[in-house]
């Protein structure tokens, strides 16, 4: 399996904040989810890739180039939707389109209208008129509008209604069945995760925590409910960490089963994504 991003040892150094050596890759075909709390360096990694910002160390790879000294080809080939709202907001989106074809050599004017009329979004109004979850979509559209073959989305679902969010990720998945393509996305929105992406990365205070495959992920990890007497009886090794309530405590542990096995009769439940984040930020 080719890959759409390799990150070697590739970390950024700020006053007040590191970015650790990461060391990864995400796959061509596939969707990878960061999660993280705000401030721990999700968008960070994305601005890397796209050399936004210059790497402290190491190197990255995209669609096989340096990011670097191919910043050019590669930009190209990728779309970037941010978080915040990157339109100048006296425009229309039909002047948007005019702007963005002179961009991009694969601009694609029909899919792009294609992509306004499916979303809904009005052609000769200015975007400072629209709402949030309307000039997300926008810019979406722009994204798939240039046949790039990476995405790099930076909280995608935000300001989207859940009907928009189950458009957007049909949408993405669609993206990802050609299987050069991929999407690389940070999401606080959990559950979306769960339903489209291949691998997980948590990245807490600037250290990658993990990066696993999600149905692995979701498939071993649980938590284990106990009472504060019994909780004396569990060996600290065997669990990630530990949320104290007044009638009990709960554990997050990655292997379920190897837990049950040594602590017969244990009260255990699946863990969410949002489980595995909370608590890794716990320990």
């Amino acid at each position: 399996m080719k890959n759409s991003i390799v990150w070697n040892n590739a970390e950024k150094k700020f006053d007040l904040f590191h970015l650790q050596p990461v060391t990864m890759n995400l796959e061509q075909g596939s969707i990878m989810g960061l999660i993280g709390e705000n401030g721990s360096g999700k968008t960070t990694l994305i601005k890397l890739v796209l050399n936004l910002i210059s790497l402290s160390g190491g190197n990255i790879e995209v669609l096989g180039m340096d990011s670097v000294t191919k910043q050019n080809e590669i930009k190209q080939k990728i779309a970037f939707v941010p978080d915040e709202t990157i339109f100048y907001e006296m425009f229309t989106a039909k002047e948007v389109n005019k702007i963005i074809s002179k961009l991009y050599v694969n601009w694609q004017e029909n899919v792009f209208f294609d992509y306004l009329q499916k979303f809904e979004i009005p052609v000769n109004k200015n975007i400072k008129s629209f709402s949030m979850g309307m000039k997300k979509k926008l810019a979406i559209a722009c994204a798939l509008s240039h046949k790039a073959e990476l995405l790099l989305l930076d909280e995608p679902m935000n300001g989207l209604d859940p009907v928009a969010r189950q458009q957007m990720r049909d949408i993405l998945q669609e993206f990802v069945e050609i299987e050069s393509h991929s999407v690389l996305l940070s999401s606080h929105i959990t559950e979306d995760l769960e339903k489209i992406a291949d691998y997980i990365t948590l990245i807490e205070k600037g250290n990658v925590i993990l990066s696993k495959n999600k149905e692995e992920l979701l498939e071993n990890y649980g938590v284990a409910s106990f009472s504060k007497e019994d909780i004396k009886e569990i060996e600290k090794k065997d669990y990630v960490s530990i949320k104290q309530y007044a009638f009990g405590c709960k554990v997050l542990v990655q292997n379920k089963k190897m837990f049950l096995r040594k602590y017969d009769g244990a009260v255990m439940d699946n863990a969410s994504l949002e489980d595995i984040m909370v608590f890794y930020h716990e320990r």
